[in-house]
């Protein structure tokens, strides 16, 4: 079954209509297996869940990997909005690499004492958008997220020029 994000909702208010079900059902789940067995099968879900998500997405547009990942990282702002506080440190053919200096996903899933599961639900989505969507063309790394406790969020990009090369006579 393939998944779609709606991106003409915000996707906080996403992300709170999604906790509205999942925690409940979480909870319930804990309570019946153990938190650490209902953890697990919640994050392999979603884990599939954003993979859907991340081919359908890419699905949209043309291009190379790095091209249809940039066109769903571009397509995603608008619906990220002022969610985030953003500073960029590095923008270019190579590298894309900013922190997130404040998050109000991260301070919503922590008011419901549920940051593990927002981190499955949303920070990992950058690592599935480039291993899905960016195939080899795209890498992402990040040491460190709000939702978890760091201060920041560092994401760092080192692109692949996928531009072809002209031969020098």
């Amino acid at each position: 079954m393939d998944y779609k994000r709606r991106m003409d909702i915000p996707l906080l208010d996403q992300a709170k209509i999604q906790a509205d079900v999942l925690v409940p059902v979480l909870r319930a789940f804990r309570a019946e297996l153990g938190e650490e067995r209902a953890n697990r099968i919640a994050w392999q879900a979603l884990a599939g869940w954003r993979q859907s998500v991340a081919r359908a997405a890419a699905s949209e547009f043309p291009g190379s990997p790095r091209e249809k990942w940039a066109a769903v990282t571009a397509a995603a702002l608008p619906a990220i909005g002022d969610a985030v506080d953003v500073k960029v440190l590095e923008q270019s053919d190579e590298a894309m690499d900013f922190d997130i200096t404040g998050c109000r996903f991260a301070q919503f899933f922590r008011e419901l004492a549920e940051p593990e599961l927002g981190f499955a639900l949303l920070c990992s989505f950058d690592t599935t958008q480039a291993e899905e969507i960016g195939a080899g063309e795209v890498k992402f790394t990040r040491t460190g997220t709000i939702m978890q406790g760091a201060d920041h969020c560092d994401f760092r990009y080192v692109l692949k020029n996928t531009a072809p090369t002209r031969e020098r006579s």
